[in-house]
């Protein structure tokens, strides 16, 4: 481990980030300060932000800054896919702040990257990486989870970025060794909340480590998987083909409301093309009230195992 003035490196999407914030999710890395990839800091951005927001908007984007201010929190400042800034309001909310900088600032550091982010979890199945996407609340994280129990690895929850090869093959970085799960969740899994730190305004939900099922190696992406809630009381799995595809990706790119403003209208066409012709990608519906992770796992171990032996 490496301090710099109260700052840690750490190790995030692939990445060398240097943060005067601390990441307790994150791993912490011995690095030479000569090759960071992305800088955390903090610095005043309260004139920035008015003298670019002109009508009030608390969305800011060109092709290469965004800058959105979260009320009573902090204005957030990502460049050019290497440095987010944070200017807090009032108290400091460092939890909250945390939780920003890993979700909204990533997905943009990513995308100013050419990554393409997609909002779901990966594990990895076999030396492949398997993505399942859906609308928050539709169960990826729990379904993940279901996997890490029989013993599989995450590479990635929320988050996922796929970048491409010289050879144009799609691969899931690894992102950081943690899960976000609900109370219920948690209750099916047998496991105890009180051993963990509840999420920020999320009492319910809790931030679960899981180092030792982490897979720290970008896989190829091989699969993906469209969780949807139905008022059905049946698991149904159906192929997703035609234009449709490309529609799935889109809708689930995580953050997708910065594609336009970012200028990234072609490159979204043509990285999802690059996707959907390598791989199979599925609609897995699920009873919204009932608990079907294990058999969900099931279903997509047995659909991967047909893929395998044609």
């Amino acid at each position: 481990m490496e301090k710099v003035a109260n700052e840690v490196i750490y190790k995030a999407f692939g990445f060398t980030v240097r943060s005067k914030i601390p990441f307790p999710e994150l791993l912490v890395i011995d690095n030479d300060r000569d090759s960071i990839d992305i800088e955390i800091d903090f610095k005043d951005l309260s004139n920035l932000y008015f003298e670019l927001s002109g009508s009030q908007r608390t969305l800011i984007m060109n092709e290469s800054l965004v800058m959105f201010k979260v009320y009573d929190t902090a204005i957030f400042l990502i460049e050019e896919g290497r440095k987010i800034t944070v200017s807090p309001l009032n108290e400091f909310k460092e939890d909250e702040i945390r939780l920003y900088i890993l979700g909204s600032c990533m997905g943009a550091i990513l995308m100013q990257r050419g990554i393409f982010p997609l909002h779901g979890s990966a594990v990895a199945i076999n030396g492949k990486a398997y993505a399942i996407i859906g609308d928050s609340g539709a169960g990826k994280s729990t379904l993940a989870s279901a996997f890490l129990h029989k013993g599989y690895q995450l590479l990635t929850d929320d988050v996922i970025g796929v970048y491409f090869t010289n050879e144009n093959v799609s691969m899931v970085i690894p992102s950081y060794p943690q899960q976000k799960l609900w109370q219920e969740s948690l209750d099916e899994f047998g496991i105890k909340s009180s051993d963990f730190r509840a999420i920020y305004q999320r009492e319910t939900k809790f931030a679960i480590p899981i180092k030792n099922q982490f897979s720290s190696k970008p896989l190829q992406l091989a699969g993906l998987f469209e969780l949807v809630l139905t008022e059905k009381d049946e698991v149904e799995l159906k192929q997703i083909k035609g234009l449709t595809r490309l529609h799935t990706l889109l809708i689930h790119t995580y953050r997708n409301f910065l594609i336009k403003n970012l200028g990234l209208t072609n490159w979204h066409f043509t990285n999802s093309t690059k996707i959907v012709n390598q791989i199979n990608m599925y609609h897995l519906r699920r009873p919204k009230n009932t608990f079907t992770a294990n058999e969900l796992v099931s279903i997509i171990l047995s659909c991967i195992n047909k893929e395998n032996e044609k």
